[in-house]
């Protein structure tokens, strides 16, 4: 009998850790054992890796700097099937425009703020920021990670800032407030999304499925 994969959810203080895990037990079954971490020897050593993140930016890469788990990351980005959740996703572009600070460079691109100012609906009524609630989602690219999701499915979102890829390339699904921007971005081993899977009943459970049984 092959030995059950291990699937590590990456604890450096900053996440919706309780939601992300149960999700991840629920959807997983007997298929994989899901490992709550704050260890870099575990992430190192696990099959995949998860990397949520919730918080002001700043906050989240200092406390990735200080539990020593960013070499962990970057690494476990470089060489295993990696998904990045909210802020983890967001940690993975050059740059982000909160706290004016420098990522992990993963991607190419950059984290910008929502410019409520310029942000209307379609019947002429100011949109608020932070965005929150459930938005349509619009299908660029197939991925894995999508399979057995319709674009007229919606996820649940909760930010004030987003990632702008450089490259468009990167991008897979879009949403819109008021104007497209990109959501999911994915690369060889890595998936990438802003919104948050683990709120988003059953389309959510059936993306976080799809990771549990993702083959590279």
């Amino acid at each position: 009998m092959s030995q059950k994969q291990t699937i590590a959810i990456v604890d450096y203080g900053m996440g919706n850790l309780h939601s992300v895990t149960k999700a991840f037990e629920l959807v997983a079954g007997d298929d994989a054992t899901i490992i709550l971490t704050a260890d870099p020897a575990v992430v190192a050593s696990a099959d995949k890796v998860v990397f949520p993140g919730q918080g002001a930016m700043p906050d989240c890469m200092r406390e990735l700097n200080e539990s020593g788990l960013k070499q962990a990351v970057l690494d476990a980005a470089a060489s295993k099937p990696f998904l990045g959740i909210c802020v983890g996703a967001q940690l993975l572009f050059e740059h982000s425009e909160e706290g004016d600070m420098d990522c992990l460079g993963v991607f190419k691109g950059k984290v910008v703020k929502f410019k409520p100012e310029n942000m209307h609906d379609s019947v002429g009524q100011k949109l608020k920021v932070p965005h929150m609630g459930w938005n349509e989602m619009f299908i660029k690219r197939e991925h894995p990670l999508w399979a057995g999701i319709s674009e007229a499915e919606r996820f649940y979102f909760v930010h004030s800032y987003h990632f702008a890829p450089a490259s468009d390339a990167d991008t897979i699904i879009e949403s819109a407030y008021p104007t497209r921007f990109a959501v999911a971005v994915a690369r060889d081993n890595i998936f990438a999304i802003q919104c948050h899977p683990e709120k988003s009943h059953t389309p959510g459970l059936q993306l976080l499925k799809n990771f549990v049984h993702w083959k590279l």
